[in-house]
């Protein structure tokens, strides 16, 4: 059965059933999705891991039309595609890489064919490509998914967001619903402006986890309390770090303390990737050591554990990756390990972060001569870019180069997106006869079109993605020998044949123009410095005030409570009181020694040491209850067994 021949204007609960198997939907998912189904144009603010992408895609399907979903995310857009299929779900993608011909080919089933979801990268959906073939579709909902990105008050900005406004104009019956798992009171009215919403209309999801106990430990050695945390809380768990380096080193050091541990970041191959992330959810590694790289988009509920071994320059950013842990609703911990060198590190990141105007057009005039582009060219397209090759032939340091091309793609004039894995692919271009007359003139060349027609099929239609190291497997080549076949046949124009690649992409959002005229708003580049120094401090300030860390993330969002959550180290004292981590540890050992003839009651274990100490005691057992150490059995105390 064809989609378009299935009957549209069902109800969302069939809808939810019918392609995800659920009876009903999480809180405030229903109100969403009714709301966008009414026509309003909706604003949802849900915290990482409820539930964004069905309030978009529940309502889409229950009306006839395409739902077009623009997001920044490549590996997420890829992501939804493949899970949209598997439901038997017409859905496609276009991102930076993409070869123009694809493009142009999916736009125009998008248009004509039965496609129900078209997602986008946001330079993509300005294009004048783009912009004629959406005017012939017959769309039912625009979704702008990680919305706080068009708010330049927001994290995260990023200017082809502001462009979206202008395909409202020839969508004007189109209702828009924007996404975003995080946003100040700012942000949100920030966002229904710029996006041109008709009426305000939030709906936001509370802030508070309970589920999550949130804790700042105050440590030297991180590696050490690292392991001694992991040892206590089992489950699976996710480390994040800011080098990728690191999330190696910190992998290593783990697994010689005997946790299975593995690491991840953007510089692995996509097929590495995506290798390390099956196993951690499928529980074959117990922890991940990643950069932020990892964990946008994962559906994996039973995290018990995130630590961050590194304060991360925002609340936004710490909020949304703590946020992965606990997903199933049971108890749950996000551990941010700080001391003095993260708060210095920060600034001196912030002062990385903000390169001078000079130093931006030495980037920027560097990137035309790289890739080759003259001046008055190159709006639209996309290149391959590799940043180690192009650092390496100017003498340019890394980390200074991507504080300039940030600043380049926050003034609107390059987008630059992660690696993106582009698959192989082959389609051939001549008749059957004409295919026959050539393989025997090349006989060499028939056991390998044979094993292509027999493996992949529509060759003759379609492209077909090609994984010639099955492929190669197959027919007992070497990898070399296929590529060598495989680049005569394309040469030969028997096939087109377009290898793999895996770089990440730049884009041109505006003709290049010589470096001395290069445009940067100083005035909106000021604001841009004053309000990234202004989340930093927040983010300081949240690891250095001894209050709740549940209200102190609520209050940030704009979420007032009287109410302490009970639960983070704050509220269970460890941060209230003056123990030095020295002194916790000895009481620990102390503790443990006395508790190995057998389980005591609160009262009998105080009753063991001399009075003066009685406060430090009951203070130590307090944070050994919450770390894990100990556990509460029908009113006695016993030490718990790593």
């Amino acid at each position: 059965m064809f989609f378009r021949d299935v009957i549209m204007s069902v109800s969302p609960q069939d809808v939810l059933k019918k392609y995800w198997g659920y009876d009903q939907f999480r809180p405030l998912q229903s109100d969403i999705i009714q709301s966008v189904l009414d026509g309003a144009d909706t604003l949802a603010l849900m915290p990482t891991g409820g539930g964004k992408s069905i309030c978009f895609q529940v309502p889409a399907l229950c009306r006839e039309g395409i739902c077009i979903v623009v997001s920044p995310l490549i590996a997420l857009m890829k992501d939804q595609v493949y899970n949209l299929q598997k439901r038997n779900v017409p859905a496609v993608a276009i991102y930076s890489g993409m070869a123009y011909q694809d493009i142009d080919r999916i736009l125009d089933n998008c248009a004509y064919g039965n496609t129900k979801f078209l997602y986008l990268s946001p330079e993509r959906l300005t294009t004048d490509l783009a912009k004629a073939r959406i005017r012939r579709m017959k769309v039912n909902l625009l979704a702008i998914d990680e919305a706080h990105c068009v708010s330049q008050w927001g994290y995260d900005f990023r200017p082809p967001y502001l462009e979206i406004a202008q395909i409202r104009e020839w969508l004007p019956d189109v209702p828009v619903l924007a996404l975003t798992a995080t946003a100040t009171k700012q942000v949100v009215d920030d966002i229904q402006e710029k996006l041109a919403f008709r009426k305000s209309n939030v709906f936001q999801k509370s802030f508070t986890r309970d589920n999550l106990s949130y804790a700042v430990l105050h440590e030297d050695n991180k590696l050490e309390k690292l392991a001694d945390i992991l040892t206590r809380v089992r489950g699976s768990g996710v480390v994040y770090v800011r080098s990728r380096k690191k999330t190696k080193d910190i992998a290593d050091f783990l697994k010689q303390r005997g946790i299975s541990a593995d690491f991840y970041n953007a510089g692995l191959s996509a097929e590495i990737r995506s290798a390390k992330q099956d196993a951690w959810i499928a529980n074959k590694v117990r922890v991940m050591v990643s950069t932020n790289a990892f964990g946008m988009g994962i559906d994996k509920p039973d995290v018990r554990i995130v630590v961050h071994m590194d304060l991360p320059d925002s609340i936004e950013a710490y909020y949304q990756e703590a946020g992965r842990a606990g997903r199933d609703e049971k108890k749950a911990y996000a551990v941010l390990l700080y001391n003095d060198n993260d708060r210095r590190s920060l600034e001196e990141q912030y002062e990385i972060a903000f390169p001078e105007i000079e130093e931006i057009r030495q980037v920027y005039r560097a990137l035309g001569s790289y890739l080759q582009l003259a001046i008055g060219s190159g709006e639209g397209e996309g290149y391959d870019f590799d940043m180690t090759e192009f650092c390496k032939n100017y003498s340019f340091k890394a980390i200074k180069v991507l504080s300039c091309l940030k600043v380049l793609e926050q003034a609107g004039w390059i987008v630059l997106s992660e690696a993106v894995l582009i698959p192989s692919t082959l389609r051939i271009l001549v008749t059957k006869e004409e295919l026959y007359d050539y393989l025997l003139r090349h006989p060499k060349l028939d056991r390998i079109i044979k094993a292509i027609l027999r493996t992949y099929q529509g060759a003759f239609l379609n492209e077909i993605n090609v994984r010639e190291g099955q492929l190669a497997n197959f027919l007992n080549l070497s990898k070399g020998d296929l590529d060598k076949a495989l680049n005569l046949l394309h040469k030969d124009r028997i096939v087109d044949y377009k290898r793999q690649k895996e770089k990440p992409q730049l884009v041109f959002t505006k003709e290049r123009v010589d470096a001395s005229v290069l445009d940067i708003d100083r005035q909106l580049y000021a604001f841009r410095k004053n309000r990234h120094l202004e989340r930093i401090r927040k983010a300081v300030a949240y690891a250095e005030t001894p209050t709740c860390r549940n209200r102190q993330l609520l209050h940030y969002f704009g979420q007032e409570t009287d109410k302490n959550c009970g639960i983070c180290d704050v509220c269970t004292g460890r941060t209230r009181t003056d123990i030095s981590t020295d002194q916790f540890n000895t009481y620990r050992d102390w503790i443990q020694q006395v508790l190995q003839a057998g389980p005591l009651s609160m009262e009998q274990l105080v009753k063991s040491f001399p009075p003066a100490q009685e406060e430090k005691v009951l203070t130590a057992v307090g944070y050994l209850v919450d770390e894990g150490y100990l556990e509460e059995e029908e009113g006695t105390l016993r030490w718990r067994k790593p």
